[in-house]
């Protein structure tokens, strides 16, 4: 196994990059997953030593608020926009479920 396999195995929730490594991958500061955490976009986890810990989930939608913020959003709208998008997401896949449910063959009536 190599090195690149054992990261397809890890949770996308599991903490797993520090404050300085989730800055360097997505090429931004650690002062932007600060001010993201404090516009409450993402939350890191704090172990006991109480240093920040980045899930993969995580750090996509901070690359998706930078995206945001490079094009000239301030950070608190660029925030706003990225839960509204997920919200979105959220919503349209349970209106498809719902569908899809709806749509099905409905099993015939006992008499």
């Amino acid at each position: 196994m190599t090195a690149d396999d054992s990261y397809g195995r890890l949770d996308d929730d599991y903490p797993a990059y520090t404050m300085g490594r989730a800055a360097d991958m997505l090429g931004t500061t650690p002062g932007f997953l600060r001010a993201i955490g404090e516009a409450r976009l993402i939350t890191p986890l704090r172990p006991k030593g109480g240093h920040r810990r980045y899930s993969r989930y995580q750090l996509r939608i901070a690359a998706r608020a930078r995206e945001l913020v490079d094009h000239g959003t301030p950070v608190e709208a660029a925030c706003r926009i990225v839960i509204l998008e997920d919200q979105l997401e959220e919503a349209q896949r349970i209106n498809a479920e719902h569908r899809r449910a709806a749509e099905s063959p409905k099993p015939p009536a006992a008499a």
